[in-house]
């Protein structure tokens, strides 16, 4: 089919199957990968924001003291951390979609244990052992996404995925605010929380049953017949809807195949692209997790009551959803590195607008704005981490970089919560604000330039 070849000389032959990929239109298909992956996303940033949002709740009803309080904030991400890490490498040795579905099956499981804790250590242990499920959910979803969506639209579709993601974060706080006041059948409504958590990925769960696996894993992983199968299946789904195949680029080899190694991110070539993501990693959830785990607890600082707290923070949540959405028309238009540097300056200025809110329409307003500009920024990171790292060590590479992310913010409780309770909100926004820049000045300085640019 002349569709699915290049020239070579004389001679013509295939092309490949990136090639193939990245030159087709937008199809249905494109679009349910993207909302299945988006629907899964959902429910991590649920999880992310779960402990934080009802921590003043937990507090109360087990009455925790303060290193209690730290290791149920930060238990969860430490779980994230050593799910990253080993289900990124599942995911370049066995398969994306086979990754995708042992995630999300530890992670329903032990949410729903969670919503029986009888005590602080059952909580915690539940919480990190959801976390390791649910660690390498973004990492996975940013690596498939890359792999099968077109170079010209990847960003938006992505950005698209994470718009449905965070819409997660609101609901948490809406849900928090509904139920923590009630008892549904007897029970503490902040247990229906890690319920509604655990029964949501597993619908989740029996969607991603269906996905395709990721062609291009298929071809570096030497099942090039399967890849061929697949890519030739989406092609004439665009043909029988009158969508335009571009003439593809000339031929170019597929990676080799081989097994994926942690080391390999530190070779030639990649160092200086793996330091920049690292520190990225670490230093963006600072700014984005500072916020979101600590919220209650600053608006707590101001004085304000448990349920009025939750509702500040619930409506100051619409931002993250808001803010994604509003990436969609510029992602793939303007370059990822001076979108990220911008957002991240914008959420300095509204943070510190936070700390300093004396009234509780102000209070929503900043933390409308903080949300708006973080989910900005946080749409826009996903879509640059996803562009950094051939198709072989893609999960591998990505999953270490978000496992830094993740240690990063299991330590977040320990390092600004002292902050915030002994030098004020002011001060906590000052740690922010000073991550955030140096973030800004090392992507601008030493990142790689990938908006449009073809992954390997």
């Amino acid at each position: 089919m002349s569709q699915t070849t290049a020239a070579a000389g004389d001679v013509t032959v295939p092309a490949p199957i990136g090639v193939r990929l990245d030159r087709m239109p937008i199809t249905p298909l494109h679009r349910r990968l993207t909302a299945v992956i988006g629907v899964g996303l959902f429910f991590d940033t649920f999880e992310n924001n779960l402990s934080g949002t009802i921590a003043k709740v937990l507090q109360s009803d087990f009455a925790f003291g303060a290193t209690s309080l730290k290791l149920v904030l930060a238990s969860v991400f430490v779980g994230q951390f050593i799910g990253s890490l080993t289900l990124g490498r599942i995911a370049d040795r066995f398969g994306r979609r086979r990754a995708f579905l042992i995630n999300l099956a530890i992670y329903s499981v032990f949410s729903l244990l969670g919503a029986f804790s009888p005590n602080a250590t059952w909580l915690i242990v539940t919480r990190f052992l959801a976390g390791v499920g649910i660690g390498a959910e973004q990492a996975l979803s940013d690596c498939y996404l890359a792999d099968v969506l077109p170079a010209r639209k990847r960003g938006r579709f992505i950005a698209w995925a994470y718009t449905l993601a965070f819409c997660g974060v609101p609901a948490v706080g809406f849900a928090a605010l509904w139920l923590v006041p009630l008892t549904p059948l007897g029970v503490a409504g902040w247990r229906w929380l890690f319920v509604l958590g655990a029964l949501g990925s597993a619908v989740v769960w029996g969607l991603r049953r269906r996905l395709i696996e990721s062609p291009r894993w298929l071809a570096s992983a030497g099942r090039t017949a399967e890849a061929e199968r697949l890519v030739a299946r989406m092609e004439a789904e665009a043909a029988g809807r009158g969508l335009v195949l571009e003439k593809p680029a000339a031929a170019e080899p597929e990676p080799a195949a081989g097994d994926s190694r942690l080391r390999d991110v530190l070779r030639p070539g990649m160092r200086r692209r793996t330091l920049v993501l690292w520190l990225f990693c670490v230093l963006s959830v600072v700014g984005y997790y500072g916020f979101g785990t600590l919220a209650p607890q600053i608006v707590a600082a101001k004085g304000y009551g448990i349920v009025a707290g939750l509702g500040f923070t619930a409506l100051s949540f619409l931002g993250y959803p808001v803010g994604s959405a509003l990436v969609l028309p510029i992602v793939d238009r303007l370059e990822r590195r001076t979108l990220v540097a911008l957002s991240a300056g914008a959420m300095v200025v509204a943070g510190m607008g936070f700390a300093y809110a004396g009234s509780a329409a102000l209070i929503v307003a900043c933390g409308f704005a903080y949300t708006l500009f973080s989910n900005v920024f946080s749409s826009v990171s996903h879509v640059y981490l996803s562009e950094q790292y051939p198709t072989a060590i893609r999960a591998t590479a990505s999953g270490a970089a978000y496992s830094l992310s993740k240690l990063s913010a299991a330590a977040l409780p320990f390092v600004l919560l002292p902050v915030l309770e002994g030098h004020g909100a002011g001060a906590l926004f000052s740690v922010i604000a000073a991550a955030m820049a140096v973030l800004a000045v090392t992507v601008l300085t030493l990142g790689e330039r990938t908006t449009g640019v073809p992954v390997k």
